[in-house]
């Protein structure tokens, strides 16, 4: 994707120093596009914990980046020293965010090479960054991938329309703000987008940390794709009114069964497809399955995220980005950070390798080689 015609990924190595991972700080957006410095492990699990990065693609290659700046910092020590400290840089990674699973799996990537590495210290530096390099790479391609098996539903309603606009609607960010580039959910309505197609999106705001009204907004604005923002509660009356043609959301953890946990909201969304038979879509790469867990409303983690972020909110104002509060000082705030879709209110999965039921046999037809691994 373009930023004021500069092509620009999530995160990438500074060009003149391969001890430095920049990221686009995702906090400032969409007031101020500001590139961040990582050089530490510690910076990168505050960049997944406090959300300067956040989709679930993007924080598991910042966490192989992360597993690389642990293994830098620990060059001059004895190769059992330095096994250690990556151990601990594991064992703060994944503590960094609960729910994401392709963080458990990046890291998980990481730590199956380095088992299978003979060589010395300076040998896993190397291992650690070309691994990251490959994740980074796996993941932008899926997200390519998901775009060109999507975008026949959205050719086939437009078709079904006579070429009239398809309307999309969307929740959270599942763009390429949260992956390497293309995005998920927006990978299909970007090349639908670039090759001609008409589409509009209806954004939702995505309380508390308005994802879809910063980033999701900013990033179509940029590529010209027509949107409008909504509230979050608006979507049930723009489907009663014909107004919604199809809903693609993308996950942040998705159980080979097909139930879909994604940002808070995405249930509420799924219930009003449903009942004005809407189709709703899921985008993800394979890199989000999870390959362990059957029931994803009694098995998925669901992280709780501070009350300030729904008793306050934070915007532009004369020129400075500041916090306001919007609730009375002594009154609790829940902080869910996502829900569970079951997996009967979901019309199919989107991914690299192609669409399929969100069932057992859907995911494992698409993916055979799982199947002496689920369960």
């Amino acid at each position: 994707m373009k930023v004021d015609g500069k092509h620009f990924n999530t995160i990438w190595i500074k060009s003149n120093d391969e001890s430095v991972i920049q990221i686009i700080d995702q906090r400032w957006l969409p007031h101020r596009f500001v590139i961040e410095d990582l050089t530490t492990v510690e910076e990168a699990a505050i960049a997944i914990k406090d959300m300067h990065v956040r989709g679930a693609p993007l924080i598991g290659v910042t966490a192989a980046y992360g597993m690389y700046l642990a293994a830098l910092s620990a060059s001059d020590e004895p190769e059992s020293n330095f096994m250690r400290k990556i151990d601990q840089a594991v064992d703060m990674l994944r503590s960094s965010r609960p729910t994401a699973v392709n963080l458990f799996w990046a890291l998980d990537r990481q730590m199956e090479g380095l088992r299978d590495f003979d060589g010395g210290v300076e040998g896993k530096i190397r291992l650690l960054l070309d691994l990251a390099g490959e994740i980074a790479a796996e993941e932008l391609e899926s997200c390519r991938l998901i775009g060109e098996h999507g975008v026949g539903l959205i050719e086939s309603i437009s078709k079904a329309k006579s070429g009239e606009t398809v309307n999309i609607l969307t929740h959270c960010n599942a763009g390429w703000l949260a992956c390497v580039d293309y995005g998920t959910a927006t990978s299909p309505i970007y090349l639908a987008h670039d090759n001609g197609i008409k589409v509009h999106v209806w954004v939702d705001e995505t309380r508390p940390r308005n994802q879809g009204a910063r980033l999701t907004a900013w990033e179509l604005g940029k590529h010209g794709v027509p949107h409008t923002i909504v509230a979050d509660n608006v979507g049930g009356h723009l489907m009663q009114h014909d107004m919604v043609d199809m809903v693609i959301t993308g996950s942040d953890r998705t159980v080979y069964t097909g139930d879909v946990a994604n940002k808070i909201g995405t249930y509420l969304k799924a219930l009003a497809a449903q009942d004005n038979n809407v189709p709703f879509y899921v985008a993800l790469p394979s890199s989000t399955f999870d390959w362990e867990n059957t029931d994803g409303v009694a098995q998925i983690p669901i992280e709780q995220r501070d009350e300030s972020e729904v008793k306050n909110i934070i915007g532009l104002n004369e020129g400075e980005i500041r916090s306001v509060s919007l609730t009375p000082e002594t009154s609790a705030a829940a902080n869910y950070a996502f829900d569970v879709t079951p997996s009967r209110l979901v019309t199919a999965l989107i991914t690299e390798r192609g669409i399929c039921s969100a069932d057992e046999s859907g995911v494992l037809g698409l993916f055979p080689e799982k199947s002496d691994q689920v369960g």
